[in-house]
């Protein structure tokens, strides 16, 4: 348990460098950025492979098709449709949407596991209900400061934002769900060559979006070129933070994550992502130079009590009624 936290913990912090970089690197495009960062975890991946060569021999076919499932999914699809989504909605609207995944992903787990057939992965609801409600409170604490209101006549651009937005939050329930099982029934030992994994699937995908984006800006985009290829106005600071976060945020922050989906049930874990919450908003906050109001104070607050309130459901010797399909 005390591993499996400490896993996600890590995972969390990596992973909330990512809303940083927008920040650090607000003059070059978010499709840029997101290409950059997957062109260096793929590079990465091709030199840590030769660590993991053996394990890597053993993966079949089925297993690669899988990481390239998981990569269109978790990383391409979930963050085209995410990027739509804040294009065509705004942002603070599809932040609160995808600031819902640790309810979303423990409930959608949680269903998962009781339908077949349960044991120590699932928990009964009425104990779930306590720490995943905290979470929520938490999340739109957080958020009321800058979340909109829904518009009395929303826009058919709106609207779709918001099915964008839905969409992108489907992705990122299925993929972690989706990797936990994977890891969980192939045994221990596979972290890091699954990380390194996803890291080779990505890259051709990656090259492949490169390509297309600079087709499109250079021959199709009215106007001309918009970005400065090949590497932007900033290329120390661009190809800086491309490595920092192909090598942190994506493999050790991937490997990081594997380890805690293999340790910890697919419920649990869902509700860990809100580690990266926290630390977006604590890097945000040091960015900002500022100290959380007290609605943020709250949601923070509120996001602690119910991580501790989920591991304390899920943590060994804690009672387990029989799964019969009901609370």
């Amino acid at each position: 348990m005390l591993a499996g936290l400490s896993a996600a913990l890590g995972a969390g912090l990596l992973w909330g460098l990512v809303f940083l970089t927008p920040l650090l690197l607000a003059d070059y495009p978010p499709f840029m950025l997101a290409i950059g960062r997957y062109l260096a975890f793929g590079v990465l991946a091709l030199g840590l492979a030769w660590f993991d060569r053996a394990a890597l021999a053993r993966l079949t076919r089925a297993d690669w098709i899988e990481a390239v499932k998981l990569v269109l999914v978790g990383n391409l699809v979930y963050y085209a449709t995410l990027a739509s989504a804040i294009q065509l909605a705004g942002g603070p609207v599809p932040t609160l949407i995808i600031g819902t995944l640790p309810v979303v992903i423990a409930i959608t787990a949680n269903l998962l596991d009781r339908h077949h057939g349960g044991g120590e992965d699932s928990a009964p609801w009425i104990r779930l209900a306590a720490p995943l409600s905290l979470i929520l409170g938490g999340l739109f604490a957080v958020h009321s400061a800058s979340a909109h209101a829904l518009p009395a006549d929303a826009s058919a651009d709106y609207l779709l934002g918001i099915g964008f937005g839905l969409c992108a939050l489907a992705c990122w329930t299925w993929y972690p769900i989706r990797n936990s099982r994977w890891l969980r029934a192939r045994g221990a030992g596979l972290s890091r060559a699954w990380a390194t994994a996803q890291g080779l699937a990505t890259l051709p995908v990656a090259i492949v979006a490169g390509i297309g984006y600079w087709l499109w800006d250079t021959r199709l985009a009215p106007g001309g070129a918009g970005f400065a290829w090949p590497l932007g106005p900033r290329p120390e600071a661009f190809v800086g933070m491309c490595i920092l976060l192909g090598l942190a945020a994506s493999w050790l922050g991937t490997l990081l994550w594997n380890r805690a989906s293999h340790l910890l049930p697919a419920a649990l874990v869902g509700q860990l992502i809100v580690f990266e919450t926290l630390a977006a908003l604590l890097y945000a906050f040091l960015w900002y130079g500022r100290w959380p109001g007290m609605a943020e104070s709250a949601g923070i607050a509120l996001l602690i009590a119910g991580v501790l309130g989920g591991v304390r459901v899920f943590r060994p010797g804690a009672a387990r009624p029989a799964v019969d399909g009901t609370a």
